[in-house]
This record gives C-alpha cells, sequence and structure tokens, in this order.
C-alpha cells in the first residue's frame, strides 16, 4: 500500500508559522505525542501507527480518555488536508468502546464523510492488532482563514508574507 508522509499542520499555501507546536504531530513539541500519519491512497484515509508509552496512562496500564480523544482528534483532522483547507475542531463525539492499552501496537485511522462549504465531518477509530475497533470518534471541523483568525500572534514580518 503506497504511502505518503504528511506532517503536522504545514500547508505550503497557508503558511504561517515554521515550526510546528502542536501537541499531537508537532515534531517540535518536546512534550508532544510526534504522531507521524500517512495518506493512505487506497483507502483515501490517513493512518498512524503507534505504541502508547507509560505517560499516558489513566485507568491501569490502559490510556486515558482525554490522549485517546487527542488521537482521533489528530486523526480526523488530518483528513482536512484532502480538501487543502487548515479546519478547526468545532464538535467531536468519542466512543470508548474497549481499554485502549499502553505499550501495544495500535492503528490510528482518519477518514472524510463529508463536506459542505466550510463544514468538514471526519471520523476516526483506534483499533489493536487484532483489528477489533476500541474506540471511535465523530468531528465537525470549520474551515478557516489562519493569516485572518491568528494575525495578532504574528510578528509584523509573518504577516505581510
Amino acid at each position: 500500500m503506497p504511502k505518503k508522509r504528511v506532517p503536522g499542520h504545514e500547508i505550503t499555501k497557508h503558511q504561517v508559522l515554521r515550526r510546528n507546536l502542536c501537541f499531537g504531530c508537532g515534531k517540535d513539541n518536546p512534550h508532544g505525542m510526534h504522531l507521524k500519519f500517512h495518506y493512505h491512497e487506497e483507502s483515501n484515509s490517513f493512518v498512524a501507527r503507534v505504541k502508547l508509552p507509560q505517560r499516558y496512562w489513566g485507568p491501569p496500564k490502559h490510556a486515558h480518555g482525554g490522549i485517546i480523544a487527542t488521537i482521533l482528534d489528530e486523526a480526523m483532522g488530518k483528513v482536512n488536508k484532502l480538501k487543502h483547507v487548515i479546519a478547526l475542531t468545532r464538535e467531536m463525539t468519542v466512543e470508548y468502546l474497549k481499554p485502549v492499552p499502553l505499550h501495544k501496537p495500535l492503528l490510528v485511522e482518519g477518514r472524510a464523510k463529508y463536506a459542505r462549504g466550510r463544514r468538514h465531518v471526519n471520523v476516526g477509530e483506534i483499533r489493536n492488532e487484532k483489528g477489533e475497533v476500541l474506540a471511535r470518534g465523530r468531528a465537525v471541523f470549520v474551515a478557516i482563514d489562519p493569516h485572518k483568525m491568528f494575525a495578532k500572534y504574528l510578528k509584523r514580518k509573518q504577516r505581510k508574507a
């Protein structure tokens, strides 16, 4: 299955910042998760393989629910790249079906459900190595213009670019 590496939130057309400090996927965040998603053309989805370390402990030997939600948010958010938009999560639901184990191989996948105007609805799953769905999510994202929304946080030189 062909894979394409898709870094953080960088989209050349909308490049605003040089560093990616995103907690989920940011390579420049020393305390982040450093999730690495790849695009799979056949399934038209973004996929990551992860093993969660002890620091994400929730119930004994399993991941904290907030970490599970973060992983699903990242997977579903990556899908917006297919439409070349930067979109923020407006709302998200998570179904915690089975405990997500620490230190075990997991497969995370995000797919588009539909898009209407600026509204993008995506779905995601976390599966164990047997293929069992441990958690699933659905999220609504709203496409934004990052230059307008975040202009006050940029240096003057970056605003002019």
